[in-house]
């Protein structure tokens, strides 16, 4: 397949495996709880687990990927999380349950890492906002689909059954990603020096620290809203279903961003406002009774600077270094992502409440917009530079 949209819906529904197997925790917290006698604090860290690999191997994955290649390197990492799952499926111990996330969050970094690699290297200057706001756009639509079936499907048949339906989803991956064709111009561009300059580096940096931070505030809504909902008398699938309406909501607001990011020429600005915006709506969340209104506007609003963010490495990342430089964005995203549950499961824990999560994610949030500033800097200095 050459056209680089049908490639695109190639690398969407394959990354979506990697949302619906990171959200299969999450959407049976409460049901995992009783099953194996643990707390908020121990499902924070289940949660976090999945992503514990990607500071190690997130830019190690990146060489990995240009060395052994896109498709061998993509398939290796679906029966890595094929693998993880099906550990799970099968032990009613929670170090079994903890070592098989593990295996399935190395997994999903690798195939994280090099998804995104190869739908940069279709859409490098050609509508990379919009393309990247729909490929970013299989997290929140991954997750939705988990919080409709994993609950359902948990209390009926059991956490081993959410966890086959994780490692079927990924083994439909493997059969996916085999129609994956790289670009024409991918083997003439892979040749050249992989060496980051000390800016590229510093904005790449910085650009991560961004991503991680803004998916960290968008994770506790759906790592701890079902539990928040739950401590408020609703039902596990009550509150999967009600959660879930921030995912579906994003189906259309990811998209819509790219696309006005790349229409208005603004994509910083947007960025910057809708995540000011989020940092509020995330604070009032964990306050109101008002929860289907919170939920509805955090959808519509916190998809809008996805597809900006995850464009900011593209402007400073040439083809020879794609590979490496996105291995070190996914380095600083996965290091907050592991953080990030882990805190907000302790905090939980001591404050009795898992509203204190969320605000946590308000915090998070809030630090995106001078993060972005700062990027912006970076960029304009080595523009000058490079001029000069």
């Amino acid at each position: 397949m050459r056209n680089r949209w049908g490639i695109l819906a190639i690398l969407f529904v394959v990354r979506l495996t990697i949302a619906f197997q990171f959200q299969s925790v999450a959407a049976v917290a409460p049901l995992l709880q009783q099953t194996f006698g643990v707390g908020l604090a121990d499902i924070g860290i289940l949660i976090g687990l999945y992503f514990t690999p990607g500071v190690v191997l997130a830019l190690p994955g990146g060489a990995i990927g240009r060395t052994v290649g896109d498709k061998p390197t993509t398939i290796a990492a679906l029966l890595l999380m094929t693998a993880g799952s099906l550990v799970m499926a099968a032990t009613d111990v929670w170090g079994w349950q903890m070592a098989g996330r593990l295996a399935s969050g190395a997994g999903g970094v690798l195939l994280t890492v090099q998804l995104t690699k190869m739908g940069t290297d279709w859409f490098a200057g050609k509508e990379i906002a919009t393309a990247m706001a729909i490929f970013v756009n299989s997290w929140p639509a991954g997750v939705a689909i988990s919080l409709l079936v994993l609950p359902a499907l948990g209390t009926a048949y059991g956490a081993g059954a959410v966890f086959l339906a994780g490692s079927a989803l990924t083994a439909i991956g493997i059969l996916l990603i085999a129609f994956y064709q790289p670009p024409p111009a991918a083997s003439a561009t892979t040749a050249g020096s992989a060496r980051l300059d000390p800016l590229a580096l510093l904005a790449v940096i910085v650009a991560g620290a961004i991503w991680g931070l803004y998916n960290v505030g968008f994770a506790m809504i759906f790592s701890f809203g079902p539990s928040l909902l739950a401590e408020r008398g609703w039902s596990i699938a009550a509150a999967g279903s009600a959660i879930s309406l921030v995912m579906w909501l994003s189906v259309v607001s990811v998209p819509a961003g790219g696309y006005l990011a790349d229409r208005t020429k603004r994509p910083l600005v947007l960025a910057i406002a809708a995540s000011l915006v989020v940092s509020l709506l995330l604070a009032w969340l964990a306050r109101t009774e008002a929860v289907i209104a919170a939920l509805v506007l955090i959808g519509l609003i916190g998809g809008l600077p996805a597809g900006p963010i995850m464009s900011l490495a593209a402007r400073v990342l040439a083809p020879e270094t794609r590979a490496i430089g996105m291995g070190m964005f996914y380095t600083l995203f996965y290091a907050a992502m592991m953080l990030g549950p882990a805190v907000a499961g302790w905090l939980a824990k001591s404050v009795g409440s898992a509203a204190i999560a969320l605000d946590l994610g308000a915090l998070t949030v809030l630090a995106c917009p001078p993060l972005t500033w700062l990027f912006e800097r970076i960029v304009s200095v080595r523009n000058r530079r490079a001029k000069s």
